[in-house]
Order: structure tokens, then sequence, then C-alpha cells
């Protein structure tokens, strides 16, 4: 049996921008796989929690593995902080695990595919056909040139479930006023009028955190194609932060607050405070990430909800989830492609699945839960076509806090829509430059 220790552990909801490099000492630190480990044995880190989807899936992965290849796993819980802040450390010694959960991006799985401390497991994806299982976009995040900037180059990683933002939607709510589902644009600024005039305020957002940044973002991207996407977060082209993409965004945002559509209190709501906010049935609309899709499920017993895709908009927020990645000081390397392989299987990939996760492999007719269906259709739906376009904040380190200020300065009316996009644009190209 493996031996596990649990230990409290802590999801990611939107990409990490920032890698803190700090000499902080991983607590308790199982013996790594390092060079000369075992050839019996996988040293594994993760931090999903015990009962989460993934967590579910990966502990039956570990039994599958240690039953055919008769090797032991050892397997301790990490915090996402524990591993964030000391993997460059970490996976520069004998400590470091022969395979480990680590977050997607340029500054985080790319900066260590830089610093050469992950492996290239490009002729395992060749052996194991892990391509052929992955949507365009979900490859994106796995594979990271020699600067570490995703889309092209080794493959360092590979993903075996996925996050995606829609519209969450009160459906008692809107059977109350009357209102269908939109399908186009102009039937949802329909919906939102509706319930404004009946004195609600229809979405529930964040400007405090990420929800106002990814709404911003959604905006842009139902002007935008491929194109603007690869520019944006791969830089392959400059980014026109006066264009049509983002100048629609920026004031779209400011007349959702202008109309009503969000409350003028946006700037001091957190998350949490929008979520409850849909959660307690006060604001019928949430656009926000499959990520809140289990609570849901879990705490909204008064209401019937639903989801549909923003409309109109062919793109659409979401990535392929965090990353089994292979460090380069493994020892077992091979055994940790076994160990991959096993959690792309249809049987594991369906425990995520009817788990409340996000598979990307999984076979529809396996999922047996009604809700997990809803949500894995419409998952798949937007990766059939190449819809994900990842997150707003991904281009650099610093951009989420920037995004975050920008937006709360827009909303107060202390900026413009052009002074702020100026100012993102100047953080923006302080960094993305240097790539081009």
């Amino acid at each position: 049996m493996a031996r596990i220790t649990r230990k409290s552990s802590r999801r990611a909801l939107t990409a990490v921008g920032a890698l803190t490099i700090g000499a902080l000492a991983l607590s308790a630190c199982a013996a790594g796989g390092g060079e000369e480990a075992d050839d019996n044995t996988l040293t594994l880190w993760h931090f999903e929690g015990e009962n989460s989807a993934m967590g579910i899936a990966w502990e039956e992965a570990i039994k599958v593995f240690e039953e055919e290849t008769g090797a032991t796993v050892e397997f301790e819980a990490k915090s996402f902080e524990q591993i964030r802040s000391t993997s460059s450390q970490v996976l520069n010694s004998d400590e470091a695990p022969d395979i480990m959960e680590y977050n997607k991006g340029n500054a985080t799985a790319g900066l260590l595919a830089s610093q050469g401390l992950l492996a290239d497991i490009s002729d395992a994806v060749e052996e194991y056909g892990w391509a052929d299982q992955l949507a365009p976009a979900l490859q994106t995040t796995a594979r990271y040139d020699d600067e570490g900037v995703m889309g092209s180059g080794p493959w360092y990683g590979i993903p075996n479930y996925g996050e995606f933002v829609t519209v969450y939607y009160n459906k008692d709510a809107f059977a109350a006023a009357g209102l269908e589902i939109p399908t186009t644009y102009d039937e949802f600024t329909a919906v939102l009028d509706a319930f404004v005039a009946q004195g609600i305020t229809p979405l529930a957002e964040s400007g405090l955190e990420y929800p106002l940044g990814q709404l911003w973002y959604q905006l842009a991207l139902s002007q935008a194609d491929r194109q603007f996407v690869n520019d944006y977060q791969l830089y392959e082209n400059p980014v026109d932060w006066q264009g049509d993409e983002i100048t629609y965004a920026t004031e779209t945002l400011l007349e959702y607050v202008d109309k009503g559509y969000i409350s003028p209190d946006v700037t001091g709501l957190k998350a949490e405070d929008a979520g409850v906010s849909f959660i307690n049935g006060n604001s019928p609309i949430f656009v926000s990430g499959s990520w809140w899709y289990g609570r849901f499920v879990d705490e909204i017993d008064g209401f019937d909800w639903g989801l549909f895709p923003f409309p109109d908009s062919e793109l659409s927020l979401g990535s392929s989830g965090n990353l089994w990645v292979v460090p380069e000081r493994s020892g077992s390397k091979d055994l940790a492609y076994e160990f991959i392989d096993i959690t792309m299987r249809p049987e594991i990939q369906a425990l995520i699945g009817n788990n409340g996760g996000l598979p990307v492999a999984a076979d529809e007719a396996d999922i047996t839960d009604e809700k997990s269906l809803e949500l894995i259709q419409a998952f798949n739906a937007v990766n059939e076509n190449d819809g994900l376009s990842f997150y707003p904040d991904w281009p650099t380190p610093t951009f989420y806090d920037a995004l975050v200020a920008e937006l709360q300065e827009l909303v107060n009316g202390t900026k413009t829509p052009a002074e702020v996009q100026q100012s993102l644009g100047d953080e923006y190209e302080s960094y993305a430059a240097d790539f081009r």
C-alpha cells in the first residue's frame, strides 16, 4: 500500500501570476526521488484535497499503479503554497520527487522548464499517445520553448483535468421574470435590463479579486479571434491596447456598472462575496469558473440553476488544469510515465467527472451523475470549437494585481477607459516585449 501523509491542501482558483522563489524549506518533507531513488519506488506530491475529484481519482490511480507495477508509491500531500514557493530549490536537490502536480503557465511550469528543472517528456507523450487525448488548447499549457513561453517546444507536463468560465443562472428567477436563456448578446443584455427594471442587480461580481477581470477578458474575447489570443497570451505579435477588442471590453464593463448590471460596491467585494450572492439567490447570474460547480451542487437548495455559454462568443476563458510534471532529477521517470498514463485511462477520468471535476479524456457514457454530465458536455463543446483562451492575468507575473487595481480605478471613475488601457498596456509590454 502507498504510504500516505495527509496535510492541508489548497486549490488555486485562478492562475498564479508571480512565482516567489523563496528559501523556505518544505516542512516534513518525505524522502525525495532524487537521482539515486529506488527503481521500485515512485515519490509523488500533489496538493489536491482528499475528497476533491482529483484527489479521489488519483488515490485510485495509485492503487491501480501499485497492483500493476509492483512498485510502491510514496505519496505526501503538500499545500499549493509549499510547492509553489520552494519548487526551484527543491527540484534542484536530492529532495525532488519523481512526479508532482504543478501549476501551468509561463511564470510557473514554463519558468522551471527554462531552468532545466523539469524533464522533457516528449518521447513519453509519443509512446503513450497522450497528445491524441488532449484538445489543442489543452496542449498549449503542456509545451514550453527555451524561454519558458507556452504553446510550442517540448512537452513538460500532462494535464488530466480542465477548467473553464461559463455563465451560471438561476432558473427559478428567470422563470419568475418570464425570461428565456439568451442565445445572442442582445438577448443577454435584454435579460440584464429586465432584472434591473425589477430592482435586481443581475450580475454577481467581485472587483477586489479575479471575477471582474475575467468578465472584462470575456468581453474582449467576444470581439476577438484565435490570433488575438495568441498575441495576448503567447506574444506572437504586439497587442493593440487601444484596439477594438480591449476598448470594447473596458467601455462595456463601465457601462455594466452605469446601467446597474453590477453593484456600485463591486470594488469592495471578494470572489467569495460574489459566489455567495449567487448561492443565496440575490443575483441571478454569475459569470465564473467551473471550480464553483461542485460547491453550487452542495450548497444551493433554494432554487434550480444551470449554465449557458457567454452569448455570441466563440472563445471562453479556461485552460487545462494543473500538470503532472516529472522533475529532471527524478530517479524513476519510467514509473512516473506509467502513473501518468493510468490517470488518463477512461475509468480514472470517469472518477474525476463523477465527482465534480472536468476530465480531459472521459467517455461521456461513463458519467453517471446528471449535473456533472451537464458541466462536462459544456466543457467538451468549448474544446470541440478550440475555444479555450486562458486567463487575462497570465501574460506577466504581476498582471493579476495590475488588472485588479486598474479595473477598480475604472469602476470608481478615477481613470477613463483609455487611461486604464494605457496603464495595462505599459505593464504588459514591460514584460512581454522581451519575448518578441
